[in-house]
């Protein structure tokens, strides 16, 4: 890229140098040959009032020989009678022709140019001064000039490379750094970012690059605990079915157990396609769900395993529905997270509640326990930790649900003396105060005053 911003500028800065020299070339060759054509003619000139006052040949010898044409052998005079005084170039024809003219011009001689002056003596008589002008005279300089021309382009030419070559140096540079960092992400680099520098472009360019790099790492975060809260789903009918089979083994020829491990198998399989189906659901926007049915709906399954461990569980529920700005599918989880928790974390025969709280401006999930309760609470909610050797998604899982609508998940101390999760999802944003609103009018009157 940088030998051909320095060919582009070559060749433009070359023909905007043309474009100027060669007129100014041609310009200072005619003023040249104007400059010295005019110095012969003043010679001439100075002969003149010698031909109105005398016609002697001597006289008229001394005169051409005063002039510094004539020292130098290069003014001649040509009277109308008799030969000519000086050192004479031009052909008998070129005098011949001034006097029958009457006018000055100039005709090539041998190694330079004669100008031909008549000089009106009286009616009939026409002497002719002739001045010669070699060609060293006519082109004194030009030659100089021209080649001071000639410098001053070529100094033009190689300034205008050396400018575009370093603005090529922060194009290229930039360029490469970007080209690099596209490179070592496609090789699987996601760590490769560029410092935006080059032209306005070029930044803007690597600034929605890096952009890209981050929005991607974030969406394979996303995928990957994503991939792990879809598979923590399935420890839900993983740990009924394992209550069952434990209940089963005790007594094989219990025919309730034998139905309720069924019934769990069945419910894994179940799980196992909604997690295929939301595997491949195209991701959008979340719609809504009844949080009342979703409650109501899980404690039926979960309330068969209670019964079966000897567990107490007191549920609060509101009479209508109890909206809330999540998805069914994840709202599920969530409860499925806690109240397995539960079940796995405190002892069999354990005390629960579930207590569902339909506010103003959010909507809270209690659950709360008998057992041991959860001695660091900001380690439990940490993703991934757990001390009790499950995989610590389950607070993660419901953690993340409750901030995605600006709410938040706390953990307590149950009235049963146990631990107490409390999942809020907010449902609607807060109105503002009379008092802020009073606040808020007067300041928008006296931006009117003013």
């Amino acid at each position: 890229m940088r030998g051909a911003l320095a060919r582009i500028a070559t060749a433009v800065t070359a023909m905007v140098a043309l474009s100027f020299v060669v007129p100014l070339g041609l310009l200072v060759g005619q003023m040249a040959h104007d400059r010295a054509l005019s110095a012969a003619a003043q010679q001439a000139a100075s002969l003149e009032p010698v031909l109105t006052v005398t016609a002697a040949p001597a006289s008229l010898a001394d005169a051409v020989g005063s002039t510094p044409a004539g020292a130098a052998g290069r003014l001649a005079l040509h009277p109308p009678q008799g030969a000519a005084i000086g050192a004479a170039h031009a052909t008998a024809a070129d005098v011949a022709r001034a006097r029958s003219l009457r006018r000055a011009f100039t005709a090539s001689a041998s190694g330079g140019t004669v100008l031909l002056t008549p000089a009106l003596l009286d009616a009939d008589r026409v002497a002719v001064i002739e001045v010669y002008v070699p060609d060293a005279e006519l082109n004194r300089g030009v030659a100089r000039s021209r080649t001071i021309l000639g410098l001053v382009a070529v100094a033009l030419v190689l300034v205008s490379v050396a400018m575009a070559d370093r603005l090529a140096v922060r194009v290229v540079r930039a360029a490469e750094g970007l080209a690099n960092a596209v490179t070592r992400v496609g090789d699987g680099d996601l760590g490769a970012r560029v410092a935006p520098a080059g032209p306005h472009e070029l930044r803007d360019a690597g600034t929605a690059f890096n952009r890209m790099a981050d929005r991607l790492v974030r969406l394979l975060e996303a995928e990957r605990e994503s991939a792990a809260d879809l598979s923590h789903r399935l420890r839900t009918p993983l740990t009924a079915l394992r209550v069952n089979l434990n209940g089963l083994a005790a007594n094989p020829a219990d025919p309730d157990r034998m139905a309720h491990s069924q019934d769990a198998l069945g419910r894994l399989e179940e799980t196992v396609d909604q997690i295929i189906a939301t595997a491949r659901r195209p991701a959008g926007g979340r719609p809504g769900c009844d949080a009342a049915a979703v409650v109501r709906r899980r404690l039926e399954f979960w309330s068969a395993l209670a019964a079966d461990q000897g567990r107490d569980c007191e549920v609060v529920l509101p009479d209508g529905p109890a909206p809330v700005p999540v998805g069914e599918d994840d709202l599920v989880a969530a409860v499925d997270a806690l109240l397995g928790n539960v079940f796995r974390h405190t002892p069999q025969g354990t005390a629960l509640s579930v207590t569902l709280h339909r506010g103003r401006y959010s909507t809270g999930l209690l659950i709360g326990d008998a057992g041991p309760g959860i001695p660091d609470a900001a380690e439990a909610l940490r993703r991934g930790a757990s001390g009790a050797g499950s995989t610590g998604l389950g607070l993660d899982i419901a953690r993340r649900l409750a901030e995605s609508t600006g709410g938040s998940l706390n953990i307590g101390t149950a009235p049963l003396g146990g631990a107490q999760i409390e999942l809020w999802l907010r449902t609607e944003s807060r109105a503002p105060s009379r008092r802020s609103a009073r606040r808020s009018r007067s300041r928008s009157r006296r931006r009117a005053r003013e």
